[in-house]
């Protein structure tokens, strides 16, 4: 019975009471982190169903944007793996499948045969142009309702977190 009460007596993080968690978190940075962990789920539930009708996932669509960054000259594997938002253990593998579905494609350097350069198609510049009403409209589903000054923060706060942890 005290635990009922004190369950009561306690007011609960929003996160607490959408996790359903009865007791305090072990520290902020736990519960910092459990809240980005969160957050970034619940946001790309419909990121990943925009996708899927596409017949991607948010690494290939990076890569594409990637790609389509560095158009004409193409990129490098390692070099693509660097500007990913998620590091990926086996880019080669989403190349694969990128090329597979006519998105992308490899070419040897004719000066080193060691380098292959990766480069967007003109149907993977066209599936990125078709994404890009739809995704827009999905951004503003998910955040729109945050004011310029909310995102300016997010963003910021984002980026002080991860700051010390970068290469």
């Amino acid at each position: 019975m005290g635990h009922a009460l004190e369950d009561c007596a306690v007011k609960k993080s929003p996160l607490q009471k959408e996790i359903r968690q009865r007791r305090a978190f072990d520290s902020p940075q736990v519960e910092a982190l459990l809240n980005i962990l969160r957050t970034q789920s619940v946001l790309m539930g419909p990121l990943s169903v925009l996708f899927k009708e596409y017949g991607l996932s948010q690494p290939l669509y990076n890569i594409l944007r990637i790609l389509r960054g560095a158009a004409p000259e193409g990129l490098c594997v390692q070099e693509i793996a660097a500007r990913m938002i998620a590091r990926e253990p086996d880019t080669t593998r989403l190349l694969d499948r990128l090329e597979a579905l006519g998105f992308a494609q490899r070419e040897r350097s004719k000066q080193d045969r060691r380098v292959v350069r990766v480069s967007i198609t003109q149907a993977g510049l066209e599936i990125l142009g078709a994404l890009e009403e739809p995704l827009q409209r999905v951004h503003q589903e998910l955040l729109g309702h945050l004011t310029d000054a909310d995102l300016a923060s997010i963003s910021r706060l984002m980026a002080k977190a991860r700051q010390p942890h970068m290469s």
